[in-house]
Parts: C-alpha cells; sequence; structure tokens
C-alpha cells in the first residue's frame, strides 16, 4: 500500500505504518496543481493537516485511494460526501489532542473569571491593586458546552471537580448524562448557560451560527469561549453583545478571520473584515491564542498514534 504524507505529522505515524509493509513517501512540499496533474495516481491513502483542499476535483486523480487520513479533529477540508461516493475512507484522531483542548479552555476561563492577565500585568508595572482583581469562582457558575463529542466531553471531564453545575446541549446526540454533565435541551441551554463553550465541527450548517439572533436568546450575561473553528462566529456580532453586556469576556482560540488552511491572519484582504479584527484587538476582555488549544507536545504524539491504530486495524498488510 502506498502512502502520500501531504503534511508534516509525528514519526511514529510513519514508523508504524511502514513497520507494517506500507511504502511511505514524504510529499510535503506538493501543491494541488501538482496532484490535479497526475502525481498521486498510484497512492493508496493520504495523510494531511490542513494545507490542501481534498474535494471531487483531486480526488478525480486519485483512482487508487483507499483513504484518508486528517492528524487533528476538524474534517472541513475533506470532502466527506465525494469520499463516501467512492468507498474512500476517512479517518480523524480527535482523541489525540482532547486533553489538551480541555486544558486549554479550563485555563481560558480561569484567566477570564480571576483576573489573571490583568493581575499580572499590573504587578509587573508595581501596583498592587487586590480590590480591582477580586475574582469570581468558576464553582458559582454553571458552564454550558455545546456540542457533546470528544472536545465537548473532555472540557466536561476537566471540569468534574471544580464543584460548577456543567450542562450540555448537542443536536444530533442524545441520552448523554453522567456524573460530569446534565444533557438539556437547546432551549434549556439558552436559559441556563453562565459560560459557553464552543465545540461544535465547521460546515454550512454551523458556519455564522454565533450571530445576533443567536446571542440574543441568553437569560443571562456569559462569558463565551470558542475553540472549535472561527468561522461559525459572527465576530462583529460577538462584540455587540460584549459593547451591550449580554457577553461579559470572550475567550477565543481561533479566529473568524483565519483562512481555511488555519495559516492565520496575514490572507485578510477585505476591508471590512480588517476592520472587526482591530476592533476586536482593542478590548481588555477579549483573551485570544492562536488556534492552540489542541497544540502541545503530548498531542502531536498521540494525533499520530491514534491514527496510526485506526488505519493498521482496518488496512494493514500483515493482518491475517
Amino acid at each position: 500500500m502506498n502512502v502520500a504524507f501531504l503534511d508534516t505529522v509525528h514519526p511514529i505515524l510513519k514508523n508504524k505504518l511502514e513497520e507494517n509493509g506500507f511504502h511511505c513517501k514524504d510529499c510535503l512540499t506538493l501543491t494541488r496543481d501538482d496532484i490535479l496533474e497526475g502525481t498521486l495516481e498510484n497512492i493508496n491513502g493520504i495523510i494531511l493537516r490542513s494545507r490542501l483542499q481534498i474535494d471531487a476535483t483531486i480526488l478525480n486523480t486519485l483512482p487508487n485511494l483507499q483513504w484518508i487520513a486528517r492528524s487533528g479533529s476538524g474534517l472541513e477540508n475533506i470532502d466527506l460526501i465525494e469520499a463516501k461516493k467512492r468507498n474512500i475512507q476517512v479517518y480523524n484522531s480527535p482523541e489525540g489532542n482532547r486533553d489538551a483542548l480541555g486544558e486549554h479552555v479550563l485555563g481560558m476561563i480561569l484567566m477570564i473569571l480571576h483576573k489573571l492577565r490583568s493581575c499580572d500585568r499590573s504587578v509587573h508595572e508595581r501596583v498592587w491593586a487586590r480590590e480591582k482583581h477580586r475574582g469570581t469562582e468558576l464553582s458559582s457558575k454553571t458552564v454550558g458546552i455545546l456540542g457533546y463529542g470528544e472536545m465537548g466531553s473532555s472540557l466536561a471531564l476537566k471540569l468534574s471537580g471544580l464543584g460548577c453545575k456543567v450542562i450540555a446541549y448537542d443536536k444530533y446526540k442524545s441520552d448523554f448524562s453522567s456524573d460530569l454533565v446534565e444533557e438539556v435541551s437547546e432551549a434549556e441551554f439558552f436559559q441556563r448557560s453562565e459560560i459557553v463553550s464552543l465545540h461544535i465541527p465547521w460546515t454550512n450548517e454551523t458556519k455564522n451560527l454565533v450571530n445576533s439572533n443567536w446571542l440574543s436568546k441568553f437569560k443571562h450575561q456569559f462569558v463565551f469561549i470558542n475553540s472549535s473553528r472561527g468561522a461559525v462566529v459572527n465576530t462583529s456580532d460577538l462584540l455587540n453583545a460584549l459593547d451591550s453586556g449580554q457577553v461579559s469576556s470572550i475567550g477565543l482560540d481561533v479566529l473568524e478571520f483565519e483562512g481555511r488552511s488555519l495559516e492565520g491572519l496575514d490572507q485578510i484582504k477585505d476591508a471590512e473584515s480588517r476592520a472587526t479584527l482591530t476592533r476586536l484587538l482593542t478590548y481588555p476582555n477579549v483573551y485570544l491564542s492562536p488556534h492552540v488549544a489542541g497544540w502541545t507536545i503530548e498531542s502531536y504524539i498521540k494525533l499520530s498514534a491514534f491514527l496510526a491504530q485506526k488505519i493498521l486495524k482496518d488496512f494493514s498488510v500483515k493482518r491475517t
């Protein structure tokens, strides 16, 4: 079985595959045009992250492709419908960075509630402002998790010892209430949430889900956290909610202005987006990180290890 590595991943994946008889080829600089010219026509499997879009046009040039493995959780750069039509198995590895993401989101929440960024800055400036930095206990809050897959359930686990109430709503999942979380309806989610954390995929359905209408449905002022994908949030509407007091603070690991391949903010071309980003960066109660919630030393290894396990289960050439 011939495998093309289109992105850099931890070497454990390549090692595991080669140990089991796979022929692996580094194609890290291969462009879309190269693929369209038929460079990978003999390839049976591809490994990627987010550098390339795998759509119907690309798939037409891969007649021998049997599987696609995406290091990470998001699959928005793969046309899943077209892959299914061609009986191409698609793998991802959300198990690999679920712990990293859960910890990161918990850290963001605690930083916001206990004003840790401002605390640190003020002391560095030799200002001893204790009353100004009186915090709020997480144990007094109800955390609402939107989307209860690998990432949402990881956050619930991380919150389990902190005394807060944890509720979750998932449009496509039910009967998941446990000692960690209470499953609620969408209406209850809006009614009870005081801290909101998004853990949903980027799809046509979720794009711009968080807009003025959605934000207006919450009964309480709330802290908003997004570590899923930036495109699910209308940033301008979110900032308007911050201005009105509907939202008290914002924590974003992902931004609406990221490119589809997560390359950062250098590709912003339209004036409206640039203006909204500039506005976002002016707020002291907006907390940002550069899409690194699932990006740890440990997750780098685990993302590849879980992919190897899944691929070898289905396609190991040494299987008897």
